[in-house]
């Protein structure tokens, strides 16, 4: 299964990380005296205050393949795409930062988090602790834990280790099962996957389906197959919060229009 292989791929790449340094490494260039730094000039937990607000807020992309869809941008000015989001509204960027499947690199992260001033979440699969430290010096307001990969205590575990330097955590559910550990383990901000990571298939009425076991004052964002406006439509009238766009944007060439297609601006994008 593919996921497996991406969790497989995710803990050698954590191996080889440590032997160039090691977690108390790591931390020392986060922490001082005790307090987490801030990086770029964001204030801590920038991702989930940017998401609170009226109406739905967008999560916009930044991937240049992903291993449903093979190869989605063969040109990839990555800096130049998340300036394009910010300016056209965007209310924070993810990063691809897993390299073998979906082509993403590290510096990406560290690049567009410094040419931004929204908030940038790391999108990768997170297997190990290090990596949510690595996330922090990266410049990443906000990391990725998914259900499938982790169980409830090893997300809270984790989340824990977020709100020690002010990260966010999106947790990722594609389940009703998954959806009720994300609440066990704290979840504030909970992310439904449209995708099912093990066929690929996607049906976007599941995070419509599974909004109603979701608290009010939890946010809740819809992944994958968001297309068109009235897919937002559809989204903001079941109570979705904000929504994390990256196919339909990533193979747009105007992507500033296809946001404004997508708010139902009146953009014509035929």
């Amino acid at each position: 299964m593919i996921l497996d292989m991406l969790a497989e791929s995710a803990r050698k790449r954590v191996e080889a990380a440590k032997r160039n340094m090691s977690l108390n490494d790591l931390k020392s260039r986060i922490f001082c005296n005790g307090e987490a730094r801030k990086f770029h000039g964001r204030e801590h937990h920038a991702f989930e205050k940017s998401l609170r607000r009226d109406g739905i807020s967008f999560i916009c992309e930044v991937k240049r393949a992903s291993p449903s869809k093979g190869m989605i941008a063969q040109d990839f000015p990555y800096r130049e795409i998340a300036m394009e989001y910010e300016e056209a509204g965007a209310h924070a960027i993810s990063v691809l930062t897993e390299p073998e499947y979906f082509k993403g690199k590290d510096v990406y992260l560290e690049e567009i988090s410094r040419r931004v001033k929204i908030p940038v979440l790391r999108k990768d699969f997170i297997v190990d602790e290090y990596q949510i430290y690595e996330a922090k010096l990266m410049g990443a307001d906000a990391v990725l834990l998914i259900c499938s990969l982790l169980d409830t205590g090893t997300i809270g575990r984790y989340i824990e280790i977020c709100d020690m330097m002010g990260l966010s955590a999106l947790v990722e559910a594609h389940t009703e099962e998954e959806v009720g550990s994300a609440i066990e383990a704290g979840a504030r901000v909970i992310g439904v996957n449209n995708r099912n990571l093990k066929t690929f298939e996607v049906d976007i009425n599941n995070c419509i389906a599974l909004r109603k076991l979701v608290p009010e004052g939890i946010i809740y964002v819809a992944e994958s197959g968001i297309q068109t406006p009235e897919h937002i439509s559809a989204l903001e009238e079941a109570g979705v919060n904000a929504v994390l766009i990256g196919e339909t944007l990533m193979r747009s060439r105007d992507k500033k229009a296809m946001l404004s297609y997508l708010r139902g601006a009146g953009v014509d994008m035929s």
